[in-house]
Order: C-alpha cells, then sequence, then structure tokens
C-alpha cells in the first residue's frame, strides 16, 4: 500500500475524511484502498458493536473505481471525491432499503435518495453502509427486532445512545470518516457525545428534511452531519445544506447569514451553564463545561457563567415530550394497524402513548413561542451558550427507561434547541475516569452555525480526547 500518513500514524480508517479527500485528489492514495480499508475494518469490529443494517460493499467498491477513473483523468473533483460516508437508515436511499428500525418496513426500497444522500453523492462522495436506529427513531437507545441492538465501540456493555445510535457508533468506530445523522430532540448530539464524536444539528430548515422518516413532526426534525472532527462535520454541513424545493421548511439559501449584535471586531461573548438547567448532572460533565470556559476565557474571548431560569421549568420539556409523542400515535397507526405484532416494544410504547387534547397542543406551541422569545433575547447578550450534551456518559444497555434513567431528563439539555430551532454543534473534550467520552455542547443564534463550528474545532483540537480512538 503506497499510502503514508502525512500528518500522524493513524490508519486509513481513522484519518478525517477532509484528509482522505485530499490524498485521493493528490493520488497519494487511491478510493479503492480507502473503501477497502473500511470494508476490512467493518468486517473485524462490527460483530462487537452490530452497527449496520445493510453493507454496500460491491456498489462501493464499483463506486471507488469509477471515482479513480475520474482522478486519472484529471475531471472535477468533489470535496468528498472517493470518501465512504454512512447514513442513518431512516434516510431514504434509493435501490438500497431503509428498514426504519421495523420489520414493518423491513423489505421497504426507496425509489429516490433524500435531498442530503443526493448532495454527499454530487460531493464525490460513496455510500457504505446503513446504519442502525431503534424503531422509526423514537427512543434514546438503538435497538430493533430488525437489526438487534448496536453497542458503544468504547465499551459493549453500554449504548452507543439513540436515535442515531448505530451512526455515531459506525463512526467512532472507523467504519466511515463521515456520515448522516437526524435529530428531533437529542438524536445527532446525544449518541455523537456517548461515542465522542461530532455532530451538528444546524438551524432548523438549513438542512432539507426531504426523504427522511417519519414525515411527522419535521417542523422539529433535523437533518445532519456527524464526524469523528469538527472540521468533518463543517465538510458535511457545508454540502447538505440549502433550500431544494421540496421541504417547505428549507427556504433559505447557503449564505443566508445570523442577525448580528456584536460589533466588528468585538470580542465573542460566551455564556456558560452546567447544572441547575438540567436536573442532576454527572459532577465530571459539569467539570468538563467548567474547564471549557476556562480554556476558551483563557483563549481571548469573553466568558462568564449564566442562570436561565426559563431552561429550569420541567414543565415546558414535558408538554414537547408530549406533543412529540401525542402527534406521532395517529401519524404511525396508517402503518402500523394490522402490525402490533410485529413492534418492538419501543414501538408499541410509542402507540400506546395518549392523544393530545387541545390543551394539551395549545400548551406546548405556548411553552415553544416562549422559548423561542427567552433565547431571542438571551442572543442579544451573548453570541454563544455552553452547556452539557447529555447530563450523563454512555449508560449500560436498557438503563434508560421509565423505571431507571428518565427518557425526559437525558433529553432535558438538547430538546430545546429542536423546540427553538437553534443550531446546536456537540464537541468531544475528554473521557470520564471510566474511560467514556464526555463532549461539550455549543449553541449560536439562528443561522450563525459558522461561530460554533469554529469554536468547536478550538476546542477539539485543544482537548484531552483529540487524536484518541473508541477501538485501537
Amino acid at each position: 500500500m503506497k499510502y503514508q500518513a502525512n500528518s500522524n500514524t493513524d490508519p486509513i480508517y481513522y484519518q478525517e475524511a477532509t484528509t482522505l479527500a485530499e490524498l485521493i485528489r493528490n493520488k497519494e492514495i487511491s478510493s479503492v484502498e480507502v473503501v477497502q480499508a473500511h470494508l476490512d475494518r467493518i468486517a473485524e469490529v462490527n460483530p462487537r458493536i452490530n452497527g449496520i443494517v445493510t453493507l454496500m460493499a460491491e456498489q462501493a467498491l464499483i463506486s471507488a473505481a469509477l471515482a479513480d477513473k475520474a482522478v486519472s483523468k484529471g475531471e472535477a473533483l468533489g470535496p468528498l471525491h472517493g470518501v465512504p460516508f454512512s447514513i442513518k437508515d431512516a434516510i431514504d436511499t434509493a435501490g438500497i432499503p431503509t428498514k426504519r428500525g421495523s420489520k414493518i418496513f423491513e423489505d421497504f426500497i426507496p425509489e429516490k435518495d433524500a435531498t442530503a444522500v443526493t448532495r454527499m453523492k454530487n460531493a464525490g462522495g460513496i455510500p457504505l453502509l446503513k446504519s442502525n436506529i431503534p424503531e422509526f427513531s423514537t427512543f434514546l437507545e438503538s435497538d430493533n427486532l430488525v437489526t438487534g441492538r448496536s453497542s458503544n465501540p468504547w465499551n459493549p456493555d453500554y449504548t452507543p445512545g439513540g436515535s442515531s445510535g448505530g451512526e455515531a457508533a459506525v463512526i467512532a468506530a472507523g467504519f466511515t470518516p463521515i456520515g448522516l445523522g437526524s435529530d428531533v430532540a437529542i438524536s445527532l448530539r446525544g449518541p455523537a457525545a456517548f461515542t465522542g464524536i461530532a455532530a451538528l444539528k444546524a438551524t432548523h430548515g438549513r438542512v432539507p428534511y426531504t426523504g427522511h422518516f417519519p414525515q411527522a413532526l419535521s417542523r422539529f426534525w433535523h437533518i445532519g452531519a456527524m464526524a469523528r472532527t469538527v472540521r468533518d462535520v463543517a465538510l458535511g454541513y457545508s454540502i447538505i445544506n440549502g433550500a431544494d424545493g421540496i421541504d417547505g421548511y428549507s427556504i433559505f439559501a447557503k449564505d443566508a447569514g445570523p442577525a448580528t449584535f456584536r460589533l466588528p471586531g468585538e470580542k465573542i461573548r460566551i455564556g456558560w451553564m452546567s447544572s441547575a438547567a438540567f436536573g442532576q448532572v454527572d459532577p465530571e460533565i459539569k467539570a468538563a463545561v467548567g474547564a471549557t470556559a476556562v480554556f476558551l476565557k483563557e483563549a481571548g474571548f469573553d466568558v462568564e457563567e449564566v442562570s436561565l431560569p426559563f431552561m429550569e421549568d420541567d414543565d415546558v420539556l414535558d408538554s414537547y415530550f408530549n406533543l412529540i409523542y401525542g402527534e406521532m400515535v395517529p401519524y404511525m397507526e396508517k402503518f402500523t394497524k394490522g402490525h402490533e405484532s410485529e413492534l418492538h416494544w419501543t414501538g408499541k410504547a410509542l402507540m400506546n402513548s395518549r392523544l393530545l387534547t387541545g390543551n394539551d397542543y395549545a400548551k406546548a406551541l405556548e411553552n415553544i413561542e416562549k422559548m423561542k422569545s427567552h433565547f431571542a433575547n438571551y442572543f442579544t447578550k451573548y453570541d454563544v451558550l455552553l452547556s452539557p450534551v447529555n447530563p450523563m456518559t454512555a449508560t449500560a444497555h436498557g438503563q434508560i427507561n421509565e423505571n431507571g434513567i428518565k427518557p425526559n431528563q437525558v433529553m432535558a439539555a438538547t430538546a430545546p434547541f429542536n423546540m427553538t430551532g437553534l443550531p446546536a454543534l456537540s464537541v468531544p473534550f475528554r473521557l470520564s475516569s471510566k474511560g467514556l467520552p464526555i463532549n461539550i455542547q455549543l449553541v449560536s443564534r439562528w443561522f450563525d452555525e459558522a461561530t460554533i463550528l469554529s469554536l468547536g474545532e478550538l476546542i477539539q483540537t485543544n482537548s484531552a480526547v483529540y487524536g484518541l480512538h473508541a477501538i485501537d
């Protein structure tokens, strides 16, 4: 193999997508070699984590050979040319099964790619695998009756989270360098934190939701990029964002910018909080948020601890979760009716959720509007909010349930930014005393992804986990 890492000694399967694309473009390595290295990694490690629903090995190698021909001919190359990527199995892939974590959809094959998949392919990316999810993407652990349970690469006794848990696991384990996940309350950022990778939930509507299941609640769902580094997440985001003329919420140009309340040259203002609004937070996670604040202050930013009482109202989150599950029930009935025996327990729990009353619905919408107004005011004074992602590190399999760790507790620090549509980034920072990843979360005003991506890269490249991998 002619490949020799320029900047480190990581094997091919742990190199960044950005680096691999450059190496392929410069003919220092072939796309076929890159894809085969990832396939070899999958064969070795996937039996331990079970992150894959569908492997597209043959198609990927054919695409890689075509990518190498394009390089040799001097053709124009996209920013992901020849680089494999993965796709959460709730996102449509033309001619490839999209099983949605359910036996009901086990044989479903979409006719069209989701917009985000099309854009990754148009950028030269090669689809390599579909990753595991909970049934219908509606739980915090990735387990179903089709593929079974996915495990965390850092410790197989723990979950990688959900609903993009399989996607987080395969990226952390080196099966692909970059991929597509989605998020209605936590599902990009939480699994990223449980597995020590990065993920961005951009401003709602930045990335078209076209081709994702379920269509219900699309005003809160987000498709986003996941990768081991913030730099690669920024690359993925640059590829998949922008209106597609189909998603009625995705109506913004790629270069749409934020309203600004900062004078030119003025320091970025960062508020941080680690506990009060999020219930009980693991002391090691609180310490990580505090350490991040210190680092940013020493790096020259204006940083201060803040209190946001409007985030401490449990009733606001409860009403949001009631809305999510209450709206999903009537939407899913047309698919599940007559197939109740085929549902995983999480699907059954979803379909047993109580329907919303008119008062429930009005209350949830009122709370969401109030939350948006509170944050609009916050971002006149600050540019960024620094917080935890999850209140705990990865949990043991089966621990997140109504009798153990309450699901709503897990989502307390992430769901508010789905409610409001604000951009939020999950950034790897350090390992816990148990050797499990701890991420921090950066939130910015609407359309200001650039600020948190820049800060996130600075934090990650100076973190205790930069260059560490789940399985060496």
